[in-house]
């Protein structure tokens, strides 16, 4: 049986159990990172010397990268469906996957760190705003994509929407002020008619 390690209210760990849950393959879930510990352990590190989550072993396969795993989950169990058969159609969606790693998780991460994650005493004000700021101006970004079409990958759900759809569970879930984007949250809407989101994505934040 595939197995998935990492903890739940992990962003990254979500894109897993997400395509997992979309695919429809039979998992089982390992709660490891944070207060579970285990990625120290020399067991984990000789599977992921990274010593992060998500973590996904399937037969022999040993494999870590959120991304890399949702786009094998995608490949591996929905070729043609999660997984699009047109190379053009598939990078229209993959391009998102990237940038949400590249570009938007790590200003996200001062903004959920920061509000949800911080002892009050211990915040910085201004660093979170900075954050909410950025964060605002990189979405504006698909917010242009999804007024045109429906889903980052194109007409129709594919793997190009798990990376940011895992993300934005908590930008408009949590406690902020956040900029109007219409599309983005129209989008927000249609991921959560999906059984497979809401299983896997809408649990606790923190």
């Amino acid at each position: 049986m595939l197995k998935i390690w990492g903890r739940k209210n992990s962003s990254n760990v979500r894109k897993a159990l997400w395509a997992a849950e979309e695919v429809g393959v039979a998992y089982e879930a390992i709660d490891a990172g944070g207060a579970f510990g285990l990625v120290n352990d020399l067991e984990y590190r000789a599977k992921n010397p990274n010593g992060l989550v998500p973590l996904v072993e399937d037969g022999e396969l040993v494999l870590w990268e959120s991304n890399a795993i949702v786009r094998y989950l995608a490949a591996r169990y929905s070729a043609g469906n999660l997984y699009p058969e047109n190379p053009a159609l598939r990078a229209r969606g993959d391009k998102w996957m990237d940038w949400t790693t590249s570009a938007f998780a790590p200003v996200f991460r001062d903004l959920f760190w920061g509000t949800l994650r911080t002892p009050p005493a211990e915040r910085d004000p201004a660093k979170i705003a900075a954050a909410l700021a950025r964060c605002g101006e990189l979405l504006a970004m698909p917010e242009r994509a999804l007024a045109e079409q429906p889903f980052l990958s194109g007409e129709r759900f594919a793997m190009g929407d798990i990376p940011l759809g895992s993300f934005v569970y908590a930008w408009f879930e949590m406690p902020i002020q956040r900029p109007e984007l219409p599309a983005l949250q129209a989008w927000y809407g249609r991921l959560k008619e999906r059984p497979a989101y809401c299983k896997a994505v809408m649990t606790a934040l923190t």
